[in-house]
């Protein structure tokens, strides 16, 4: 008799600070032929709430498919496309709840995917080309701050921290979780090189700096409306 394999949850207690260095991670298979994927928290094998680092070899297209809660992306490498159009690296886009798309890659691409996390009133699409938007002065001197989307309490931003820039020890209501794209991100739990997933529980506290300098994707206040 075949061995049955059981699905495990990946990383879904919320109340658990995690640290994943994605580029020690193997990639995984995924059901489309040429796309690749690094899970970070799942809930369920191929459905509910995920977050992953997906690879699109080029000239790889995935079937047609809905989201039920949403798909949040941020294009880390290459061009995503899909029917409605072309999304270089830098690109940051939110298809809201009850939206579907057939997308692929003509050149290959990275990604950092959520799947499913929406709140349920936030229904409004969000397509950024951040490469080419303003960023604006942070709290403090050194930090630069680029909005992406905010909807009840939730914020997502990328922050840019020149060399040497250190920031007050503060708490986040409805946690926080970082991934970051350049540089090295740092707090007195240790150092977070490009690649580097943290996840940090609701009022969770942590005094951040970079000397070396560093770019990050934010998001606060998001575990308030997900599950444990």
């Amino acid at each position: 008799m075949a061995e049955v394999t059981v699905f495990q949850a990946i990383n879904m207690d919320r109340n658990q600070r995690q640290l994943i260095d994605t580029a020690a991670m193997d990639w995984l298979t995924s059901p489309a032929a040429g796309v690749m994927r690094k899970p970070l928290e799942r809930e369920a094998a191929e459905s509910g709430q995920v977050t992953s680092i997906v690879r699109y070899a080029a000239g790889t297209f995935f079937p047609a498919h809905n989201h039920p809660a949403g798909e949040e992306i941020l294009v880390l490498s290459g061009t995503f496309e899909d029917e409605h159009g072309c999304y270089p690296a830098g690109s940051y886009f939110r298809n809201p709840p009850g939206s579907s798309h057939s997308p692929g890659s003509s050149e290959g691409c990275e990604l950092l995917v959520k799947l499913n996390m929406f709140q349920r009133d936030d229904l409004q699409p969000v397509n950024i080309d951040t490469t080419t938007q303003p960023w604006l002065p942070g709290l403090v001197a050194g930090l630069s701050v680029m909005p992406l989307h905010q909807f009840n309490g939730e914020q997502t931003a990328l922050v840019r921290w020149q060399p040497g820039t250190h920031f007050s020890r503060h708490s986040h209501t409805g946690g926080e979780e970082i991934y970051v794209i350049d540089g090295v991100f740092e707090d007195e739990h240790g150092r977070y090189g490009a690649g580097s997933w943290l996840r940090s529980p609701d009022n969770s506290q942590h005094q951040p700096f970079s000397e070396q300098g560093c770019t990050i994707w934010v998001k606060t206040g998001h575990l308030a409306h997900l599950p444990g």
